[in-house]
Protein backbone atom coordinates (compact mmCIF):
# COMPACT_ATOMS: atom_id res chain seq x y z
CA UNK A 1 0.00 0.00 0.00
CA UNK A 2 1.59 3.37 -1.00
CA UNK A 3 2.17 6.57 1.44
CA UNK A 4 -1.23 7.99 -0.01
CA UNK A 5 -3.04 5.09 0.44
CA UNK A 6 -2.16 5.01 3.88
CA UNK A 7 -3.13 9.02 4.43
CA UNK A 8 -6.44 8.25 2.33
CA UNK A 9 -7.41 4.98 4.74
CA UNK A 10 -6.79 7.21 7.96
CA UNK A 11 -8.73 10.17 6.47
CA UNK A 12 -11.68 7.83 5.77
CA UNK A 13 -11.66 6.13 9.41
CA UNK A 14 -11.64 9.77 10.58
CA UNK A 15 -14.36 10.81 8.62
CA UNK A 16 -16.53 7.47 9.52
CA UNK A 17 -16.21 8.10 13.26
CA UNK A 18 -17.50 11.73 13.07
CA UNK A 19 -20.58 10.43 11.27
CA UNK A 20 -21.09 7.85 13.46
CA UNK A 21 -20.47 10.15 16.54
CA UNK A 22 -17.40 7.00 17.32
CA UNK A 23 -14.96 10.00 17.69
CA UNK A 24 -13.56 11.29 20.55
CA UNK A 25 -10.79 13.11 19.57
CA UNK A 26 -6.92 13.34 17.75
CA UNK A 27 -3.24 14.54 17.98
CA UNK A 28 -0.71 15.55 15.93
CA UNK A 29 3.05 15.45 17.30
CA UNK A 30 6.30 15.30 15.42
CA UNK A 31 5.91 18.47 14.06
CA UNK A 32 8.62 18.97 11.20
CA UNK A 33 7.31 22.11 9.89
CA UNK A 34 8.34 25.68 9.59
CA UNK A 35 6.43 27.54 12.01
CA UNK A 36 8.44 28.15 15.44
CA UNK A 37 7.07 27.26 18.24
CA UNK A 38 4.40 24.85 16.96
CA UNK A 39 4.85 21.82 18.57
CA UNK A 40 1.39 19.67 18.33
CA UNK A 41 -2.01 20.22 17.75
CA UNK A 42 -5.37 18.53 19.13
CA UNK A 43 -8.42 17.99 17.99
CA UNK A 44 -12.09 16.82 19.01
CA UNK A 45 -15.48 17.53 18.22
CA UNK A 46 -17.71 20.52 19.32
CA UNK A 47 -21.01 21.52 19.17
CA UNK A 48 -21.68 25.04 18.48
CA UNK A 49 -24.73 26.90 18.42
CA UNK A 50 -26.43 23.27 17.23
CA UNK A 51 -23.88 22.92 14.65
CA UNK A 52 -21.17 20.58 14.64
CA UNK A 53 -17.34 21.89 14.34
CA UNK A 54 -14.14 20.38 14.66
CA UNK A 55 -12.07 22.80 17.29
CA UNK A 56 -8.39 22.61 16.63
CA UNK A 57 -5.77 23.68 19.55
CA UNK A 58 -2.86 24.35 18.10
CA UNK A 59 -0.22 24.16 20.93
CA UNK A 60 2.95 26.44 21.34
CA UNK A 61 6.20 26.52 23.24
CA UNK A 62 4.18 29.32 25.60
CA UNK A 63 0.98 29.54 24.37
CA UNK A 64 -1.77 27.75 22.90
CA UNK A 65 -4.19 29.11 19.89
CA UNK A 66 -7.85 27.78 19.70
CA UNK A 67 -9.92 27.73 16.33
CA UNK A 68 -12.73 25.71 15.07
CA UNK A 69 -13.74 24.48 11.91
CA UNK A 70 -16.50 23.34 9.52
CA UNK A 71 -16.21 19.48 10.12
CA UNK A 72 -15.49 18.80 6.05
CA UNK A 73 -12.70 21.64 6.04
CA UNK A 74 -11.09 20.41 9.36
CA UNK A 75 -11.17 16.76 8.02
CA UNK A 76 -9.18 18.29 4.53
CA UNK A 77 -7.03 20.56 6.96
CA UNK A 78 -6.02 17.73 8.68
CA UNK A 79 -5.28 15.22 5.80
CA UNK A 80 -2.76 17.82 4.36
CA UNK A 81 -1.01 18.17 7.91
CA UNK A 82 -0.90 14.64 8.03
CA UNK A 83 0.70 14.32 4.45
CA UNK A 84 3.51 16.86 4.88
CA UNK A 85 4.07 18.57 8.33
CA UNK A 86 3.27 15.96 11.45
CA UNK A 87 5.28 12.45 11.47
CA UNK A 88 2.99 11.29 14.18
CA UNK A 89 -1.13 11.25 13.90
CA UNK A 90 -3.26 9.66 16.44
CA UNK A 91 -6.77 9.04 16.55
CA UNK A 92 -8.97 8.10 19.25
CA UNK A 93 -12.65 6.55 18.78
CA UNK A 94 -14.89 5.12 21.01
CA UNK A 95 -14.15 1.60 19.50
CA UNK A 96 -10.16 2.01 18.90
CA UNK A 97 -7.34 3.80 18.22
CA UNK A 98 -5.66 4.01 15.45
CA UNK A 99 -1.83 5.68 14.88
CA UNK A 100 -0.46 6.69 11.54
CA UNK A 101 3.74 7.46 11.22
CA UNK A 102 5.75 8.43 9.31
CA UNK A 103 8.98 6.19 9.16
CA UNK A 104 12.78 8.00 8.47
CA UNK A 105 13.46 6.36 4.93
CA UNK A 106 10.12 8.00 3.91
CA UNK A 107 7.67 4.90 4.12
CA UNK A 108 4.19 5.23 6.05
CA UNK A 109 2.80 2.70 8.64
CA UNK A 110 -0.77 2.59 10.07
CA UNK A 111 -1.55 0.58 13.14
CA UNK A 112 -5.09 0.00 15.40
CA UNK A 113 -5.43 -1.26 18.85
CA UNK A 114 -8.78 -2.15 20.09
CA UNK A 115 -10.23 -0.13 22.96
CA UNK A 116 -11.20 -1.67 25.98
CA UNK A 117 -14.15 -0.40 28.38
CA UNK A 118 -16.90 2.41 27.14
CA UNK A 119 -16.55 5.69 26.04
CA UNK A 120 -18.32 8.91 25.64
CA UNK A 121 -17.56 11.33 23.44
CA UNK A 122 -17.56 15.13 25.03
CA UNK A 123 -18.97 17.44 22.47
CA UNK A 124 -19.05 20.39 25.17
CA UNK A 125 -17.64 23.41 23.32
CA UNK A 126 -16.39 24.61 26.62
CA UNK A 127 -15.89 22.26 30.00
CA UNK A 128 -18.54 24.73 31.86
CA UNK A 129 -18.80 24.27 35.60
CA UNK A 130 -22.50 23.02 36.14
CA UNK A 131 -24.87 26.01 36.72
CA UNK A 132 -27.70 26.23 39.24
CA UNK A 133 -29.24 28.44 37.13
CA UNK A 134 -28.95 26.83 33.99
CA UNK A 135 -30.13 28.84 30.22
CA UNK A 136 -33.39 27.51 28.45
CA UNK A 137 -35.87 28.32 26.52
CA UNK A 138 -38.51 28.22 29.30
CA UNK A 139 -36.75 30.56 31.26
CA UNK A 140 -38.72 33.89 29.78
CA UNK A 141 -36.99 35.80 32.36
CA UNK A 142 -33.77 35.09 30.92
CA UNK A 143 -35.07 36.26 27.53
CA UNK A 144 -37.35 38.99 28.99
CA UNK A 145 -33.55 40.72 30.52
CA UNK A 146 -31.93 40.06 27.41
CA UNK A 147 -29.17 37.10 28.95
CA UNK A 148 -30.61 34.29 26.22
CA UNK A 149 -32.27 34.37 23.08
CA UNK A 150 -35.62 32.58 22.13
CA UNK A 151 -33.82 29.28 21.99
CA UNK A 152 -32.07 29.96 25.62
CA UNK A 153 -28.54 30.44 24.88
CA UNK A 154 -27.11 32.82 26.09
CA UNK A 155 -25.99 36.23 24.44
CA UNK A 156 -22.15 36.44 23.98
CA UNK A 157 -22.10 39.99 25.47
CA UNK A 158 -24.28 38.28 28.48
CA UNK A 159 -21.76 35.61 29.17
CA UNK A 160 -20.52 38.15 32.22
CA UNK A 161 -23.77 38.98 33.80
CA UNK A 162 -24.63 35.22 33.76
CA UNK A 163 -21.87 33.91 35.63
CA UNK A 164 -21.99 36.68 38.06
CA UNK A 165 -25.96 35.45 38.72
CA UNK A 166 -24.85 31.86 38.90
CA UNK A 167 -21.80 32.77 41.19
CA UNK A 168 -24.54 34.83 43.19
CA UNK A 169 -26.44 31.76 43.88
CA UNK A 170 -23.38 29.98 44.25
CA UNK A 171 -22.77 31.70 47.37
CA UNK A 172 -26.14 31.61 49.09
CA UNK A 173 -27.24 28.15 48.33
CA UNK A 174 -24.85 26.57 51.03
CA UNK A 175 -25.97 29.55 53.61
CA UNK A 176 -29.75 28.63 52.74
CA UNK A 177 -29.49 25.17 53.14
CA UNK A 178 -28.03 25.93 56.31
CA UNK A 179 -31.64 27.35 57.89
CA UNK A 180 -33.65 25.47 59.31
CA UNK A 181 -36.42 24.13 57.26
CA UNK A 182 -39.62 25.26 56.65
CA UNK A 183 -38.25 28.62 58.10
CA UNK A 184 -37.76 30.70 54.66
CA UNK A 185 -40.59 32.38 53.77
CA UNK A 186 -39.93 35.50 53.11
CA UNK A 187 -37.43 37.05 51.03
CA UNK A 188 -36.47 41.35 50.23
CA UNK A 189 -34.02 41.84 48.21
CA UNK A 190 -33.02 45.78 48.78
CA UNK A 191 -32.09 47.70 45.62
CA UNK A 192 -32.87 45.43 43.24
CA UNK A 193 -32.48 47.35 40.07
CA UNK A 194 -33.31 45.38 36.79
CA UNK A 195 -33.66 42.60 38.55
CA UNK A 196 -31.56 39.72 37.21
CA UNK A 197 -30.01 38.44 40.63
CA UNK A 198 -33.93 38.74 42.22
CA UNK A 199 -35.28 36.58 39.69
CA UNK A 200 -32.50 34.07 39.79
CA UNK A 201 -33.01 33.80 43.33
CA UNK A 202 -36.69 33.29 43.11
CA UNK A 203 -36.13 30.59 40.55
CA UNK A 204 -33.57 28.68 42.14
CA UNK A 205 -35.52 28.61 45.55
CA UNK A 206 -38.78 27.84 44.08
CA UNK A 207 -37.75 25.74 40.94
CA UNK A 208 -34.22 23.58 42.42
CA UNK A 209 -34.89 23.90 46.11
CA UNK A 210 -39.03 23.35 45.80
CA UNK A 211 -39.85 26.24 48.49
CA UNK A 212 -42.87 28.35 49.28
CA UNK A 213 -41.34 31.80 49.34
CA UNK A 214 -42.45 35.03 48.85
CA UNK A 215 -39.40 37.65 47.39
CA UNK A 216 -40.26 41.29 47.00
CA UNK A 217 -37.30 43.58 45.09
CA UNK A 218 -37.09 47.15 46.66
CA UNK A 219 -36.38 49.31 43.90
CA UNK A 220 -36.71 53.61 43.90
CA UNK A 221 -37.15 54.00 40.10
CA UNK A 222 -40.73 53.32 38.99
CA UNK A 223 -39.95 52.27 35.60
CA UNK A 224 -37.56 49.25 36.36
CA UNK A 225 -40.04 48.16 39.23
CA UNK A 226 -43.23 48.25 36.50
CA UNK A 227 -41.03 46.19 34.13
CA UNK A 228 -39.70 43.66 36.85
CA UNK A 229 -43.78 43.49 37.27
CA UNK A 230 -44.53 42.88 34.27
CA UNK A 231 -41.52 39.40 33.71
CA UNK A 232 -42.91 38.24 36.71
CA UNK A 233 -46.27 37.99 35.72
CA UNK A 234 -45.19 36.52 32.10
CA UNK A 235 -42.83 34.13 33.69
CA UNK A 236 -45.79 33.05 36.13
CA UNK A 237 -43.39 33.95 39.46
CA UNK A 238 -46.61 34.25 41.75
CA UNK A 239 -44.25 34.27 44.59
CA UNK A 240 -42.42 37.30 43.19
CA UNK A 241 -42.79 40.77 43.13
CA UNK A 242 -41.14 44.28 42.96
CA UNK A 243 -42.27 47.49 45.25
CA UNK A 244 -41.21 51.00 44.30
CA UNK A 245 -40.00 53.16 47.01
CA UNK A 246 -36.79 53.37 49.00
CA UNK A 247 -34.79 50.72 51.64
CA UNK A 248 -35.59 53.37 54.59
CA UNK A 249 -39.40 53.18 53.70
CA UNK A 250 -39.86 49.33 53.07
CA UNK A 251 -41.78 47.17 55.36
CA UNK A 252 -39.56 44.64 56.33
CA UNK A 253 -41.09 43.12 58.94
CA UNK A 254 -41.12 39.60 59.51
CA UNK A 255 -38.58 38.84 56.14
CA UNK A 256 -36.07 35.78 56.96
CA UNK A 257 -33.69 36.80 54.51
CA UNK A 258 -32.45 40.15 53.54
CA UNK A 259 -30.61 41.21 50.93
CA UNK A 260 -28.95 44.31 49.39
CA UNK A 261 -26.36 44.29 46.86
CA UNK A 262 -24.53 47.22 45.83
CA UNK A 263 -26.84 49.69 47.87
CA UNK A 264 -24.60 52.79 48.28
CA UNK A 265 -22.69 54.11 51.21
CA UNK A 266 -25.47 54.67 54.30
CA UNK A 267 -28.39 52.41 52.48
CA UNK A 268 -26.33 49.60 52.99
CA UNK A 269 -26.87 50.59 57.00
CA UNK A 270 -30.72 51.05 55.91
CA UNK A 271 -31.08 47.43 54.85
CA UNK A 272 -28.57 45.58 57.66
CA UNK A 273 -30.60 47.72 60.08
CA UNK A 274 -33.92 46.69 58.66
CA UNK A 275 -32.79 43.27 58.60
CA UNK A 276 -31.71 43.19 63.02
CA UNK A 277 -35.39 44.81 63.36
CA UNK A 278 -37.02 41.79 61.58
CA UNK A 279 -35.01 39.16 63.15
CA UNK A 280 -33.88 37.97 59.94
CA UNK A 281 -32.23 34.81 60.09
CA UNK A 282 -30.09 35.64 57.36
CA UNK A 283 -28.39 38.86 56.18
CA UNK A 284 -26.33 39.34 53.03
CA UNK A 285 -24.78 42.79 51.73
CA UNK A 286 -22.38 43.76 48.94
CA UNK A 287 -21.77 47.06 50.19
CA UNK A 288 -20.42 49.98 47.69
CA UNK A 289 -19.36 53.62 48.02
CA UNK A 290 -18.11 54.02 51.60
CA UNK A 291 -18.54 57.37 52.06
CA UNK A 292 -19.53 58.25 55.21
CA UNK A 293 -16.28 56.81 56.82
CA UNK A 294 -14.29 58.32 55.03
CA UNK A 295 -15.83 61.81 55.63
CA UNK A 296 -15.53 61.21 59.42
CA UNK A 297 -11.81 59.78 58.90
CA UNK A 298 -10.80 63.08 56.85
CA UNK A 299 -12.94 65.69 59.16
CA UNK A 300 -11.51 63.93 62.48
CA UNK A 301 -7.79 64.08 61.04
CA UNK A 302 -6.44 61.53 63.75
CA UNK A 303 -3.08 60.68 63.68
CA UNK A 304 -2.09 57.43 63.81
CA UNK A 305 0.38 54.44 62.49
CA UNK A 306 -1.80 54.45 59.54
CA UNK A 307 -0.92 58.14 57.85
CA UNK A 308 1.58 57.18 55.99
CA UNK A 309 -0.82 54.93 54.26
CA UNK A 310 -3.87 56.89 54.71
CA UNK A 311 -2.40 60.45 53.31
CA UNK A 312 -2.61 59.07 49.92
CA UNK A 313 -6.52 59.13 48.81
CA UNK A 314 -6.50 55.61 47.28
CA UNK A 315 -5.34 54.09 50.24
CA UNK A 316 -7.51 56.13 52.36
CA UNK A 317 -10.62 54.79 50.27
CA UNK A 318 -9.66 51.24 51.38
CA UNK A 319 -8.79 52.10 54.84
CA UNK A 320 -12.54 53.64 54.83
CA UNK A 321 -14.07 50.54 53.24
CA UNK A 322 -12.42 47.76 55.58
CA UNK A 323 -12.88 50.32 58.74
CA UNK A 324 -17.12 50.91 57.55
CA UNK A 325 -17.30 46.85 56.82
CA UNK A 326 -15.49 45.84 59.74
CA UNK A 327 -17.70 48.21 61.75
CA UNK A 328 -21.01 46.33 60.24
CA UNK A 329 -19.69 43.19 61.31
CA UNK A 330 -18.99 44.00 64.72
CA UNK A 331 -22.67 45.63 64.73
CA UNK A 332 -24.33 42.15 63.64
CA UNK A 333 -22.46 40.17 65.89
CA UNK A 334 -23.86 42.49 68.79
CA UNK A 335 -27.58 41.45 68.14
CA UNK A 336 -26.27 37.91 67.87
CA UNK A 337 -25.66 37.19 64.55
CA UNK A 338 -22.55 35.16 63.35
CA UNK A 339 -20.32 36.93 60.89
CA UNK A 340 -18.44 36.05 57.61
CA UNK A 341 -16.62 38.36 55.13
CA UNK A 342 -15.98 37.00 51.55
CA UNK A 343 -15.71 37.92 47.61
CA UNK A 344 -18.86 38.32 46.08
CA UNK A 345 -17.75 38.53 41.86
CA UNK A 346 -13.95 39.02 40.28
CA UNK A 347 -12.81 42.19 39.71
CA UNK A 348 -14.06 40.96 36.01
CA UNK A 349 -17.34 42.31 36.74
CA UNK A 350 -17.06 45.07 39.16
CA UNK A 351 -14.51 46.19 41.58
CA UNK A 352 -16.35 46.08 44.65
CA UNK A 353 -16.25 42.63 45.53
CA UNK A 354 -17.17 42.46 49.48
CA UNK A 355 -19.93 40.10 50.83
CA UNK A 356 -20.72 40.69 54.56
CA UNK A 357 -22.77 38.01 55.35
CA UNK A 358 -24.84 37.67 58.94
CA UNK A 359 -26.11 34.36 60.23
CA UNK A 360 -28.55 34.89 63.54
CA UNK A 361 -27.59 32.63 66.25
CA UNK A 362 -28.33 33.02 69.68
CA UNK A 363 -27.84 36.45 71.62
CA UNK A 364 -24.91 36.46 73.42
CA UNK A 365 -25.52 39.43 75.86
CA UNK A 366 -21.71 38.53 77.63
CA UNK A 367 -20.40 39.69 74.47
CA UNK A 368 -22.18 42.97 73.71
CA UNK A 369 -20.08 45.15 76.34
CA UNK A 370 -16.72 43.46 74.21
CA UNK A 371 -18.50 44.40 70.91
CA UNK A 372 -18.87 47.83 71.98
CA UNK A 373 -15.84 48.70 73.24
CA UNK A 374 -14.05 47.58 70.27
CA UNK A 375 -16.38 49.60 68.40
CA UNK A 376 -14.94 52.75 70.37
CA UNK A 377 -11.95 52.12 69.95
CA UNK A 378 -12.12 51.81 66.78
CA UNK A 379 -13.91 55.47 66.30
CA UNK A 380 -10.80 56.89 68.75
CA UNK A 381 -8.11 55.47 66.70
CA UNK A 382 -9.33 56.42 62.91
CA UNK A 383 -11.15 59.76 64.08
CA UNK A 384 -14.76 58.90 63.90
CA UNK A 385 -17.67 60.72 64.97
CA UNK A 386 -20.04 57.91 64.40
CA UNK A 387 -20.93 55.29 62.78
CA UNK A 388 -24.45 55.21 60.58
CA UNK A 389 -25.81 52.23 61.32
CA UNK A 390 -24.88 52.67 65.06
CA UNK A 391 -26.77 55.52 65.04
CA UNK A 392 -30.12 53.70 63.16
CA UNK A 393 -29.51 50.94 65.82
CA UNK A 394 -28.91 53.53 69.13
CA UNK A 395 -25.90 52.29 69.97
CA UNK A 396 -24.15 55.59 69.74
CA UNK A 397 -22.14 55.82 72.89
Amino acid sequence: MSNQDHIQQFQQELTTSISTSTFIKMSLGNYQGNEKELKNIYVRKVKIKRADMLSFTYRYKTRDIFKNYPVDEGVHMIAQLISNDFKVCTLFTTQKELILEHHKKGGIAVRESLVKGNVVPDLAHNKEKKRLIKPAADKNYLHDLNITDEQGEVFKNAQDKYKQINQYIELLSPMIKELPAGSLKKVADMGSGKGYLTFALYDYLQSVLGLDVQVTGVEYREDLVDLCNRIAVKSGFTGLNFAEGSIQDFDASSTDLLIALHACDTATDDAISKGIKAGAKLIVVAPCCHKQIRKEIVKGKKKNELNFLTRHGIFLERQAEMVTDGMRALILEYFGYKTKVMQFISDAHTPKNVLVVGVKTKDSPDIRKEVLEKIRETKTYFGIGHHHLERLLGLEA
